[in-house]
């Protein structure tokens, strides 16, 4: 079993991401290349300004903002298989965007969004609320119920699209896409920076009422208060970025199973990381989309579902094989993927 440095870990995800990132600025259907920018070409460098590094951002913040959603969600949960996919978080997106569609259908972007905000945070405390009132003894069961409970909306959703000729309208929604990412039309995905930022702000909160309410309590921390704040973060991540791309299943469920495996579950000590393998792992996905039938584009939904699903099948068996016990790196302080979080012996990381 081999070891390997917070730091060192950190510094390479950053390193691997920043290359990336500066090679899927030149990766596309038109050949743009840094010396044509310099030497300033009109049209390439509208192209530049307009498309590619908007859609970077959006990919960027889009990786970021699902994986974040996801940690959040599933230490609050008690649970490591509860993500934006699997707790009806996008489906209630979704739902809310139709919304928007049916009584506003000359609203704006924004007026969508706020739909959306309205809708996935509605949905997702309704599953928290049941599967807070029915304990389940198998870790698998938690999903299986969002999974189901998504599917309702999923299928309210279609109904009500198929009864009023809103099918077309909604598609741009239900696979998630980043062609249609252009300069004034994605900024609304820029809201998952300050939600981030607030997430790190109360990432010793959302830990510590992961541990238990009587814990939170004993702590002084206002258990639903905090529970409410941070699905509220994670719903709203969620559904700006579905308004904007469209639906990304398996990055908050993937991103944070593997980091943890890592460096353990300390939202503070894994928030940074995190973020930055859920934008690599993204961006990876958009690279491959955009290359393996150049010049055309595969979905990045589609793309994620196939490598998120391997890379899911391959946690799925490492958890049967070793259970709770993660990959040893020095100075780790929590680990465990179980229904709820346990400290293990160890300094804090």
């Amino acid at each position: 079993m081999f070891t390997i440095k917070p730091s060192t870990l950190t510094l390479l995800l950053f390193t691997t991401l920043l290359i990336l990132s500066v090679l899927s600025l030149f990766v596309g259907v038109i050949d743009i290349r840094p010396a044509a920018l310099l030497t300033g070409d009109t049209e390439l460098l509208e192209i530049f300004l307009i498309s590619r590094l908007p859609r970077l951002l959006a990919i960027l913040c889009t990786g970021v903002g699902m994986s974040v959603a996801g940690l959040i969600m599933q230490q609050l949960c008690m649970n490591k298989f509860v993500s934006p996919t699997t707790g009806a978080t996008i489906s209630s997106a979704q739902l809310g965007i139709l919304f928007a569609l049916l009584f506003l259908p000359n609203s704006t972007l924004w007026g969508r969004a706020l739909f959306a905000f309205g809708a996935a945070v509605l949905g997702t405390w309704i599953f928290v609320w049941f599967i807070q009132r029915i304990q389940f003894k198998d870790v698998i069961m938690v999903p299986l119920v969002g999974i189901m409970f998504g599917n309702v909306i999923g299928g309210l959703t279609n109904y009500l699209a198929y009864k009023y000729e809103m099918t077309q309208a909604l598609s741009s929604w239900l696979v998630g896409h980043f062609s249609l990412v252009l300069r004034g039309r994605y900024e609304i995905v820029y809201l998952t920076v300050p939600l981030v930022i607030l997430a790190f702000v109360f990432a010793n909160h959302f830990n510590i009422v992961g541990l238990g309410k009587d814990f939170s309590r004993n702590l002084g921390i206002p258990h639903n208060l905090v529970l409410f704040m941070g699905l509220s973060i994670a719903a709203m991540i969620t559904a700006s970025i579905v308004v904007v791309v469209g639906s990304i299943s398996y990055v908050g469920l993937i991103v944070p199973n593997v980091v943890a495996m890592f460096k353990g579950d300390r939202i503070r000590g894994t928030l940074a990381d995190t973020a930055l393998f859920g934008a690599l792992f993204v961006l990876v996905c958009d690279i491959v989309g955009r290359t393996v039938i150049a010049p055309y584009e595969l979905p990045i939904e589609l793309v994620v579902g196939v490598l998120g699903s391997v890379l899911f099948i391959a946690l799925l068996l490492y958890r049967l094989k070793n259970g709770r016990r993660s990959v040893p790196i020095p100075r780790s302080g929590l680990s465990g993927c179980g229904v709820s979080m346990k400290l293990e012996g160890g300094g804090e990381s």
